[in-house]
This record gives C-alpha cells, sequence and structure tokens, in this order.
C-alpha cells in the first residue's frame, strides 16, 4: 500500500490534567486511527516533532508508539518512519465509523438557510469518463496541445515574481485582459477596451455576477426555450421569476417578449443552446431595439461559436449594440479543456465600476497562474493556430455525422445542418418518445439527450442533442449505426402496442 507522506502537525484533543501523558498520547493516536481521520498508509510526525509540539519527553512518545505498534495501529521503526497500518486488529473491524455526516444543528434546531440557499439548486458539472458517441457539450480534449501547455506553464512558473505571488486586479490579469479585447474585435466584432474585459471562471461566475449586478428578488428574467439550464438555475436562485420564450429557426421570438418589467434577457445567439441555430441578422437588431424600448439588459453568452463551418460570420450581438445594453460573456473551457476554469465579460462602460467592485467581494481574481499561461498561449499565436485546426477537424467530424445519418437514420431522425458549435439537435419522426428513444440508445453505448430536458414546460418537439466534437470518425460511425437500430427498435415497439406507448 501507497504511503503517504506529510509534514503537517496533527492536532489532538486536550488533555485533561488529570490523564498521564502516555495515556493520553496513545488513546488519541489510537481513537484518531480508528475514526479514519489518521487514513491507512499516513505517515505520523517523528517522535521529536510530536514532543516538541506538546512539550513532553521523547520518551513518552516512544512508548506511545510501540504500544500502538505492539497492537498492531501503527508500522515502522526509529529512522525509517511511523505510518498508520493498511490494516487494523480484526476485533476493531466492527467499530462504527464516528464521522457520519449528521444535519447542522444549533441548541436541538436545524440551522437558518437564506432563501437564496434554499433556492439553490445543485448544477452538475462535467462527468470524467469516457467519451462515446454521441456525449455533447465536450471538445476533442486528446487533440489539445498538452506538452506545449506544459511548457509555457513551466516557463511561467520559472518567471514568476513577487509581484505576480500578490494576485492581480479583481477584473483580472491586465496582459490577459488586453489578448481578449484585441481577440475579440478582430474575431467577434465586439466593441470593446481592456477596461471593459473581466477574466472570471466562466460563464456560469458570469450569470452569478450578472444577477447580483443587475437582479432583485421577484425581477422578471427572459430566456430562450429551449435554453441552457444553467442560467435559469442562476437566475432562480436570485429569487428572479424566468419567463421562457421559444426559438425559431432565427432565433429567440422578440414579439413573445413582454413589452416592459423585464430586467434581464439571456441568449446565446452566436450558437443557440441546445438547437444550434444561429440568430439572423435580422432578429439580432430586433432584439436590441426590443431592449432599448424596454429598458432591459442582454447578457450574450457566446459559448463555442469560435467553431464556425459553413455561412458567413455574423458580428457578436455586442458588436451591433450603439446604446451600452449588452453583457458579452464567453469562455475557454469549451474551445480548450474544461478544468480551464477561464472566461470572460466584456461588460458596457456605464456598468465596470460595479462589476469590478462585485467581484472584488465574491471570487476576489481568477487564479493567476492560469492567467499567465494562456496569455503566453494566445500572444504568442497557439490559441490562433489551435482554432484553425480544431475547425478543421471538426468540421470533418460533423460532415461524417451528416452523411453516416443521410444513410442509415432515414425516417428515423432528421439531423440539423449547423454552422457553428460542438452539437447539433436531431428530430425524430412522430411515432419516437426521445426519453425512451434516449433509454434504448443507451442500452447500446450511446449517449444522446433530449431537447425537451432543456425546456420550460412540455417540449413541443421530440428532438435528440448529439455532440459529435469529442469523436473520431469511427466512433461516430458505430454511434450513428447503434443509433439507428435502437430508434428502429423504438419505431417497431409503438407499431406493436400503440395504445402503451402513449402512454
Amino acid at each position: 500500500m501507497a504511503k503517504l507522506a506529510t509534514a503537517f502537525e496533527l492536532a489532538l484533543p486536550p488533555r485533561s490534567p488529570n490523564t498521564p501523558a502516555y495515556r493520553w498520547l496513545y488513546g488519541s493516536l489510537r481513537a484518531e486511527i480508528l475514526s479514519g481521520r489518521l487514513r491507512p498508509g499516513a505517515r505520523l510526525p517523528s517522535t521529536r516533532d510530536l514532543a516538541s509540539q506538546y512539550g513532553l519527553a521523547r520518551g513518552t512518545i516512544v512508548n506511545a508508539f510501540e504500544q500502538l505498534k505492539s497492537e498492531g495501529y501503527i508500522d515502522g521503526s526509529v529512522g525509517s518512519g511511523t505510518y498508520v497500518s493498511g490494516v487494523v486488529p480484526e476485533q476493531l473491524l466492527h467499530v462504527t465509523p464516528g464521522h457520519a455526516v449528521k444535519p447542522a444543528v444549533h441548541g436541538g434546531r436545524q440551522l437558518a438557510i437564506s432563501d437564496y440557499g434554499r433556492r439553490a439548486r445543485l448544477f452538475a458539472g462535467y462527468e470524467n469518463r469516457p467519451t462515446r458517441a454521441f456525449r455533447a457539450n465536450l471538445p476533442a480534449l486528446d487533440l489539445f496541445p498538452t506538452t506545449l501547455w506544459a511548457k509555457i506553464t513551466m516557463r511561467c512558473l520559472r518567471r514568476i515574481s513577487r509581484r505576480h505571488l500578490m494576485g492581480c486586479d479583481p477584473l483580472g490579469y491586465i496582459p490577459l485582459r488586453q489578448a481578449v479585447a484585441e481577440y475579440l474585435s478582430r474575431s467577434r466584432g465586439v466593441r470593446c477596451a481592456p477596461e471593459q474585459v473581466a477574466i472570471v471562471s466562466g460563464v456560469q461566475e458570469a450569470l452569478d455576477l450578472a444577477a447580483r449586478l443587475l437582479l432583485n428578488p421577484e425581477d422578471r428574467v427572459c430566456v430562450e426555450n429551449p435554453g441552457y439550464p444553467g442560467a435559469v438555475l442562476a437566475f432562480q436562485a436570485f429569487g428572479a421569476k424566468i419567463f421562457a420564450a421559444s426559438v425559431d429557426g432565427e432565433g429567440i421570438e422578440v414579439h413573445q417578449l413582454p413589452r416592459r418589467g423585464v430586467r434581464l434577457i439571456y441568449v446565446t445567439p452566436g450558437h443557440q443552446f441546445p438547437l444550434g441555430t444561429t440568430m439572423s441578422l435580422a432578429r439580432r437588431l430586433q432584439l436590441l431595439e426590443w431592449a432599448r424600448k424596454s429598458g432591459a439588459v442582454i447578457l450574450e453568452d457566446d459559448y463555442d461559436s469560435e467553431y464556425r463551418y459553413s455561412g458567413r460570420p455574423i458580428p457578436a450581438l455586442q458588436g451591433l449594440d450603439e446604446g451600452g445594453l449588452v453583457l458579452y460573456a464567453g469562455s475557454f473551457s469549451k474551445v480548450l479543456f474544461p478544468a480551464l476554469r477561464l472566461g470572460y465579460v466584456v461588460v458596457p462602460a456605464a456598468l465596470v465600476h460595479y462589476f469590478e467592485a462585485i467581484q472584488s467581494l465574491t471570487f476576489r481574481h481568477a487564479p493567476l497562474l492560469e492567467q499567465l499561461v494562456l496569455t503566453d498561449f494566445i500572444t504568442e499565436g497557439h490559441f490562433g493556430r489551435h482554432l484553425r485546426r480544431m475547425r478543421e477537424v471538426y468540421a470533418e467530424r460533423l460532415s461524417v455525422l451528416l452523411e453516416e445519418a443521410r444513410l442509415r437514420l432515414a425516417g428515423l431522425l432528421e439531423i440539423s445542418s449547423i454552422e457553428a458549435g460542438l452539437q447539433t439537435v436531431g428530430w425524430l419522426s412522430g411515432e419516437i418518445d426521445a426519453e425512451s428513444a434516449a433509454a434504448a440508445a443507451a442500452k447500446r453505448n450511446v449517449d444522446v439527450t433530449p431537447v425537451g430536458r432543456y425546456s420550460q414546460g412540455r417540449a413541443a418537439t421530440q428532438g435528440l442533442q448529439l455532440g459529435f466534437a469529442a469523436l473520431d470518425l469511427k466512433e461516430i460511425r458505430r454511434g450513428v449505426r447503434e443509433l439507428a437500430i435502437a430508434l428502429e427498435g423504438e419505431r417497431k415497439s409503438y407499431h406493436r402496442s400503440p395504445q402503451e406507448s402513449r402512454r
């Protein structure tokens, strides 16, 4: 069993004045081992360190160790280190663990939880499991240049200074904000100065900060339907009232939006989540005009539209804004890798001071080392080269998915041809239920997500979200074959017992 090295002091319970030092030390260490706080393989401090820490004679420490060793609790010898045994004595295997989690109580009553705490719901992150067809929302992690990233990281660590160790401004590391501003200006048509760029941990943090900045309980927020569930959960936790507007082939249907009384509207115009459509220029202008008249602020989430495969690039909604009505957010976790918790928000100039104050009181600033590495990755041209390479890879994978679907899924699933992003949607034929289809596909090692899970209320149509970016061509072809078998089985099942299927 691996031994766990530690240089930490042991925090033992206070010694009763009437308890001999040897008996107190022996009993305390034994209790720590049985409770699991000292795990099997954990290294104990040296006898010299323990004697110094607790003001005891070293012989007292040695005697307690020898007793524990004779009873099988610890192993080792003087000079080689002392460790908790991998297996405690057999008669102790029935001891009840002492670390069960109990409800937080005070004075016999459960502790009071804030309204925000009661409204908050867990929003699950990425599951660390093997990638298979058609897991969505993931880039091709096996193609990320990890060796290059590690090289830049080591270089940044070698040149790190005391100034770097102090941290950075609440809005982020200034050279990174400059690099992001230049990138967004050139590639996404965003209008901004570096002073308007805030570095955050990702879009989810941007949602939280926007809610803190703009919302009070009972304020109305508009979202797309279907849409990103993380946004709905974030706004609901702040006590906002959610108004969900439908999405068509041009984006959110502006004519459905209330004329007044809306504080914030959240949209994904570059690559609508989850449908994958790109908001038309006409609809973008219509939305901006609605925001101007209604007094609402727009939060534009441009989460993965760097990967465009067809059609003419449309400037970001923020780039069309003349009135400072749009907060523009994006994330590097979708473009590079999910563990990189860095994103950005472009804040209207009139709101920068307020945004910075909130950032300083909450998350303080994003981790500086990652900001240093990302700055070099962008300014040295690696980011642009990675985007170009992955755009070609993802375009090929999307093309193969569409071609395989045309050959094998005709009459079962019609897959939308998207202009950008890492996933698309397939629409099921009328008699196939999306949830049943997803369950049948899972039995054949295929992951698809019913679009209805992203809807507020009942989904109008039955569709499945399919990711393709993280899959090689062989896995895409396998996934289509297996999905076709699963969907064909669902269709036959429907025709055999239509009444049961309808229930």
